[in-house]
């Protein structure tokens, strides 16, 4: 017998931040390219669609004061910047979790916030103050939360991109140092 395992649920906008909640028009600060003390600065200020990758438990505790986010992208828009994310072993190579700094979640049925496929993006993190977060998600309402174990899914592919160590010498590969020998 096949089980259902929603992706999804759907939580009032005055609700606790979560870690796999959804954010859609988050205001991000980019800072400028060179920062210079003492001179004044101007900053951009974008919106993006993010996913929330801080501890839940930080968040309900009040243990940080910054969230960490990641941009999530419709698969659509995502992939039509990457030829090789259009093609067949581009986007199985995505779907196996085998793109690091990429990973695929599952489209969201639920009416009223029905989405296509999507890909959150690890390798552009951002962090906004816990408040402005919070001020933002109840104004927006209601939103997405991602539900285990697919919440726990996109932590660990977020934690293997990060814990990637690169050598400065690796192993030969087995077959090819056999045939020297």
């Amino acid at each position: 017998m096949a089980h259902s395992y929603d992706w999804y649920e759907i939580v009032e906008g005055d609700a606790a931040l979560s870690q796999g909640d959804f954010i859609d028009s988050c205001p991000i600060v980019i800072p400028p390219t060179v920062i210079r003390a003492g001179e004044e600065q101007s900053f951009e200020v974008k919106e993006y669609d993010v996913a929330v990758m801080s501890q839940s438990c930080d968040l309900l505790q009040n243990k940080i004061s910054l969230v960490l986010l990641c941009p999530v992208w419709p698969f659509s828009e995502f992939t039509a910047k990457d030829s090789y994310l259009r093609s067949g072993n581009g986007k199985e190579a995505l779907r196996q979790g085998n793109l690091p700094g990429y990973h695929l979640l599952s489209r969201c049925e639920i009416e009223g916030f029905e989405t296509e496929y999507l890909v959150a993006d690890f390798r552009t993190v951002y962090s906004v103050s816990l408040q402005l977060l919070k001020e933002h998600a109840e104004k927006l309402g209601k939103r997405r939360r991602l539900l285990p174990p697919y919440r726990e899914h996109l932590s660990q592919a977020f934690a293997r991109f990060f814990m990637r160590v690169g050598l400065p010498i690796d192993i030969p590969q087995f077959w090819k140092a056999e045939a020297r020998s």
